[in-house]
Parts: structure tokens; C-alpha cells; sequence
């Protein structure tokens, strides 16, 4: 039956075919995220002046500083990366395929571990070297004033944050890849079975 009482829906359910509805809650939180990378520096420098950071030693205030510019350095580079995967995200799927939510999630696990990956590289090696070049032994008790405990100081830290950071961003690639390989394969298999048909029913008997 085809008239305008049963099919009023067809476009809806060729919104949700397209992809599109579910590329939206992601653009959203893409959005989010980036805007929450600008808002971080400000949450840790009003964390910082909230205990007082300012009013300790001088060892305490230059580290935290210092610490504060990678943090800002880091929280920009975020930014970046959530704004311009955002402007991408719209073709990680096309609107012929049949598989259209997995691509988004598979775009979602890449850039979520770019950023990771480069907020450990960033602020975790500025963290190891400035807390244990400046402060030794006491760096626990900034991590404390900051509210960034899973942080931590040490030679060993300076030379394995950027190593995990780099770990993060390629395995989170790969994840990602791998996602989309099976996606891409799966696409793929529908559209050759769906010329196979074609061609058997175009061939005459």
C-alpha cells in the first residue's frame, strides 16, 4: 500500500538510515569536549588558588606554574583536536551503507585516544620533570592541592609519559581501524550481493 497514511514516516526512517541520527550526539559531544578543554586550565588554576598555592614556597608556586602552561598547552592542543575531528565526522559514514553507527564510534575511539594520548605525553612528562627537578620527594603534596593525584613525579616518569601517550594514540588507532575495516567489509559484502541480484534478475531466462 502506497499512499501518504502509511508512508508519512518514510522520511524519518530514512534520517535514521543516513546515519545522521546518530552522528548528531556525537557532534554534540565533540562539541562538549572542546569547549570542556578550554574551561580545564581555568578549573585547575582556580583549584590551585583555592588551596592556597600561591601562598606556599617558591618551589611550590614555580612548579605549579609551570605546570599550569603545559596544562594550558595541552587543554589547546585538545581543543583542536576535538573541534577539527568534528568537522570530520559527518564522512565517516555514507549514507548508502548499512552500517552507519559503528563508523561514528570507531571515529569517536580514535580521537578520544588522541587526545589522551597527547594530554599524557604533554602534561604528564612537564609533571615528572618539573616536580622532580624542582621539588623531589614532596610532589605528592601538589598533586593533592591541584586534585590530580593520579599524576606522579620521578626520572622514571620522564622518560615513560611520552612513551604512554604514544602507546595510547596507537592503539587507539588501531582499534579504530580495525572497526572500521569490518565495517568497510561488511558495507562492502551487501553492495556485491546486492549487484549479484541486480544482475540475475536483468539476465534472461
Amino acid at each position: 500500500m502506497n499512499n501518504k497514511f502509511t508512508n508519512f514516516i518514510d522520511p524519518f526512517l530514512d534520517y535514521i538510515d543516513s546515519g545522521k541520527l546518530f552522528r548528531k550526539p556525537f557532534d554534540i559531544l565533540y562539541l562538549v569536549f572542546a569547549i570542556l578543554n578550554l574551561l580545564l586550565p581555568l578549573f585547575i588554576l582556580y583549584t590551585g588558588i583555592k588551596n592556597d598555592i600561591f601562598s606556599t614556597n617558591f618551589k611550590f608556586t614555580i612548579t605549579f606554574i609551570l605546570i599550569w602552561i603545559s596544562i594550558v598547552a595541552a587543554s589547546w592542543i585538545g581543543f583542536q583536536i576535538w573541534w577539527n575531528r568534528r568537522t570530520k565526522l559527518n564522512f565517516s559514514s555514507n549514507p548508502e551503507d548499512e552500517f552507519v553507527t559503528t563508523p561514528s564510534f570507531s571515529h569517536f575511539v580514535q580521537t578520544a585516544g588522541e587526545w589522551i594520548g597527547s594530554w599524557v605525553a604533554i602534561v604528564g612528562t612537564s609533571f615528572a620533570l618539573f616536580t622532580t627537578i624542582i621539588m623531589g620527594s614532596e610532589s605528592y603534596y601538589l598533586t593533592g592541592m591541584l586534585g590530580i593525584p593520579f599524576l606522579t613525579g620521578g626520572f622514571i616518569f620522564i622518560i615513560l609519559m611520552p612513551i604512554y601517550g604514544f602507546l595510547i594514540i596507537i592503539v587507539s588507532r588501531f582499534i579504530a581501524e580495525q572497526i572500521r575495516a569490518l565495517t568497510s567489509i561488511a558495507n562492502n559484502t551487501r553492495k556485491i550481493q546486492e549487484v549479484e541480484e541486480a544482475e540475475k534478475l536483468n539476465q534472461p531466462y
